[in-house]
């Protein structure tokens, strides 16, 4: 049975009321803790991508690794872009790496350059959860960029916990609704157990209390 969608609004309602303005644009985000995972076993541990159905009012980083028209088309569609020689400056420079790794949220590769990346870039990239997505050479970049612009990470880490931007402040509680409820939905067909396996959701603001949202 999903998560009504009255709980997750009154949630955001009570959010709301109990964050104060600050001078700048906050993130809404949300937690979920979990029970019954083994952490131990790699098949319960957490790691999957959800498109939400209204991207948040934040600039996200995109670095897309690729060559000739490939590139040009993503330079297009206003992302950063490194070639197969600015992969391979990278090796063995740990402290570029990292900068690399922290600059960007997401990154995505041309389908032929993802042995390299993987090789220069997998020990940085891959405990962070960006490793890029590969590209097909007939796919369209611009859709692909724009794709990726709409989605976000449920990850575990060492703990049973997932934490993730859903929207900003200024998004409607409809659309804030919404996209917590995609980010519900593919969890709940992720665990083994449905929601039986979610012990406790809270939503916040970045500079606010947690809620919880009555499951």
């Amino acid at each position: 049975m999903p998560l009504p969608a009255e709980n997750i609004l009154k949630a955001i309602k009570e959010m709301r009321e109990k964050t104060k303005k600050r001078n700048f644009l906050q993130s809404v985000e949300l937690i979920i803790n979990l029970r019954d995972i083994d952490m131990r076993r790699p098949e319960e541990r957490v790691q999957e991508w959800v498109e939400l159905p209204n991207p948040p009012n934040k600039e996200v980083k995109i670095c897309f690794f690729a060559t000739g028209d490939m590139a040009l088309r993503a330079k297009e569609a206003g992302v950063d872009v490194l070639g197969e020689d600015e992969i391979k400056a990278l090796a063995g420079n740990k402290v570029e790496q990292k900068r690399l790794a922290n600059k960007y949220d997401y990154f995505l590769a041309e389908a032929p350059l993802m042995p390299l990346v993987g090789k220069v870039l997998g020990s940085v990239l891959a405990p962070r959860g960006k490793m890029p997505a590969p590209v097909p050479p007939s796919a369209d970049v611009a859709k692909e960029i724009e794709r990726r612009r709409r989605m976000v990470l449920l990850r575990t880490r060492r703990a049973p916990i997932i934490q993730c931007r859903v929207g900003t402040e200024d998004m409607s509680d409809e659309q804030l609704v919404e996209n917590i409820q995609a980010v519900i939905g593919r969890l709940e067909a992720k665990l083994k157990k449905g929601l039986k396996n979610i012990a406790s959701i809270y939503v916040k603001e970045t500079m606010g209390p947690a809620v919880k949202v009555n499951l």
